[in-house]
C-alpha cells in the first residue's frame, strides 16, 4: 500500500482549503488577469472565426434550463454545453494566455468556473479568484513534473484536471467530492498532438472546449455523489503510468504547495497566434524595424527552428500559405511573413483576405530553414532566431528578446484592457463601450464583487442566431 495519499488527494485538499486570503498578491493578479484575458479572447472569437458557430449551433439545439451565458453570442444554455461553447471560443484564435512553458489552461479554468458559478449563483470575485489561482497552479505543477514526449496535447489532457479542480473549488465543495471530479475527469482527458501539429482541422482551435466541458460534467456528476478513482494520479495502471510512462517527479509537484502559486508567471499574449512563434516573430520585427526595410527588399529569410517549431514548418510550402485560418495560427513561416509585413500582428490579419494578402505570401517565399537541435523544447520556450538577406548583399542575425507578452516585457493591466477592447470590437455582437469599460473596470477590482458573474452577464446580450 503507498504511504502517502495519492495526487489526487492531495490536489483535492489543496483545492478545497485554498482561500482569497492564502494567496500571494502576484497570484491573485495572475487570476484576475486571465479572467479578464479569457473573456476578450472569447469576444474576439465569436466574430472572427466561423468555425466555432457550428459549436454555438449545436449547443443551442440542445435546449435545456438557462443556466449560463453563452459570451459574445448571448442566450442562456445549460452549464455543460456553455462550458462547451465558451471553452471552444477561448483557445479558437490562440490568443489566450499561457505558461512560461508553453501549453494553454486558462482557456479550460475560466468557462468551467464560469459555468458552475452562475449555475450555482452567490459566488464571491473572492471566490472565484482563489478557484481560478488553484487550477493555474495545479496546471503548472503537472506540467513542469511529467516526462513528456511531445505525443498528448498537454493542453488538454493536463487542464481538465485542473479546471475540475477550479470548478469544484468554485462550488465549495469538500476535498473528497473534488477528488472525485478529478478521477470521473479521466473519462474526459484526452488529445493528440497530431490534432495541433496536422493541418486542416478546426479542432486546434476549439479543443479547451472539451476540457471546460468535461471539467464541469465531472464535478456536477461529483456533485451528485458519484465517485472517482482514489489512485488516479499514481495506480498502477494511473493517469502517470497510462500517460505519461511513470515518468514524474512527485517531489517537485508537492514543493512548496499553498505558499508558492505557478500560476504566478502567467503569460499574456499580445498576437493572436501560436506562442512559440513569437521570438520568431520579435526577432523579425525588429531586424526590418531597425533597419528600415521593405518587403521588396529582402531576398530570403532564414528560419533557425528546433523540434517543436520545426513541427510549424512542415511541409514548408504548405506552411507559407496556410489553407484555413487555424493552420494560419501554427504556420511559423506565414506568421514570421505576416510579422515583417505588418511589423506586428492583431486579430484582424486572420481573415480570408488575410490568408491571401500578396505581400505576406510573397515574403513567405522567401523563407527558407536552419535547423539546430540546441533549440529542442525541452521546458522553457525555446528561443526564435531569424537571419534577413536582401538584395544588397546586407545581412542580419537577431534573436528574438523582450517579445511583448513574456516575463522579460510583460503586459500590464492598461496593456490588458487596450487588447480587451480591441477582441469586443470584433465581437460577433456589437458590444456597447460603456460595457467593455465596465467589464475591464470590475475584473481589475473582482475580489470587491460580491456576484462574480455579473462580467459574464454583461457580455451576454439578446441573442444572436449562430
Amino acid at each position: 500500500m503507498p504511504s502517502e495519499p495519492d495526487l489526487v488527494h492531495v490536489f483535492a485538499q489543496h483545492a478545497a482549503d485554498l482561500s482569497y486570503d492564502n494567496l500571494t498578491a502576484a497570484a491573485c493578479e495572475a487570476a484576475k488577469k486571465s479572467i479578464l484575458d479569457t473573456l476578450g479572447v472569447i469576444l474576439a472569437a465569436s466574430g472572427m472565426e466561423p468555425a466555432v458557430r457550428g459549436v454555438v449551433e449545436i449547443v443551442n439545439e440542445s435546449g435545456g434550463k438557462p443556466e449560463c451565458s453563452v459570451i459574445g453570442f448571448g442566450g442562456r444554455r445549460p452549464a455543460i454545453m456553455a462550458a462547451l461553447a465558451n471553452g471552444a471560443m477561448a483557445h479558437c484564435l490562440d490568443y489566450d494566455d499561457q505558461t512560461p512553458w508553453g501549453q494553454h489552461t486558462a482557456s479550460s479554468i475560466v468557462p468551467a468556473a464560469f459555468a458552475v458559478a452562475e449555475r450555482q449563483g452567490g459566488v464571491s470575485g473572492k471566490d472565484l479568484i482563489a478557484a481560478v489561482a488553484t487550477g493555474q497552479d495545479i496546471f503548472g505543477r503537472l506540467r513542469c513534473n511529467v516526462d513528456w514526449k511531445k505525443d498528448w496535447n498537454l493542453s488538454t489532457v493536463l487542464a481538465v484536471f485542473a479546471a475540475t479542480a477550479s470548478a469544484g473549488r468554485t462550488m465549495g465543495q469538500p476535498s473528497r467530492q473534488i477528488a472525485n471530479a478529478m478521477g470521473i475527469a479521466t473519462m474526459q482527458c484526452s488529445g493528440i498532438m497530431e490534432m495541433v501539429a496536422g493541418r486542416g482541422s478546426d479542432l486546434r482551435g476549439m479543443y479547451a472546449g472539451f476540457s471546460a466541458k468535461g471539467a464541469v460534467l465531472a464535478t456536477l456528476m461529483a456533485d451528485k455523489g458519484i465517485t472517482g478513482i482514489d489512485q488516479m494520479f499514481e495506480g498502477q495502471y494511473g493517469f502517470m503510468n497510462t500517460y505519461f510512462g511513470g515518468g514524474y517527479d512527485r517531489e517537485a509537484i508537492v514543493h512548496d504547495l499553498g505558499r508558492e502559486f505557478l500560476g504566478s508567471g502567467t503569460l499574456y499574449k499580445r498576437w493572436p497566434c501560436v506562442g512559440t512563434a513569437h521570438s520568431h516573430m520579435k526577432a523579425a520585427i525588429d531586424i526590418v524595424t531597425n533597419n528600415n526595410l521593405h518587403p521588396d527588399q529582402i531576398a530570403e529569410i532564414r528560419l533557425h527552428v528546433g523540434d517543436y517549431h520545426d513541427l510549424m514548418c512542415q511541409p514548408l510550402d504548405e506552411r507559407r500559405s496556410p489553407a484555413t485560418l487555424a493552420d494560419a495560427k501554427f504556420s511559423l513561416p506565414f506568421l514570421v511573413s505576416v510579422a515583417i509585413a505588418r511589423r506586428g500582428m492583431s486579430v484582424s490579419d486572420f481573415s480570408e483576405g488575410g490568408l491571401r494578402d500578396r505581400v505576406v505570401l510573397e515574403t513567405a517565399s522567401k523563407i527558407s530553414l536552419v535547423r539546430d537541435p540546441a533549440l529542442n523544447w525541452k521546458l522553457e520556450l525555446p528561443p526564435g532566431r531569424v537571419e534577413i538577406l536582401t538584395h544588397d548583399g546586407s545581412r542580419w542575425l537577431e534573436e528574438g528578446r523582450s517579445v511583448p507578452g513574456n516575463a522579460d516585457n510583460p503586459m500590464d493591466w492598461d496593456d490588458l484592457c487596450s487588447k480587451f477592447r480591441e477582441c469586443a470590437a470584433a465581437s460577433v455582437t456589437a458590444m456597447a463601450d460603456d460595457v467593455v469599460t465596465r467589464v475591464a473596470d470590475l475584473a481589475r477590482r473582482l475580489e470587491e464583487l460580491p456576484d462574480a458573474t455579473e462580467l459574464v452577464k454583461l457580455l451576454s446580450p439578446p441573442e444572436h442566431q449562430a
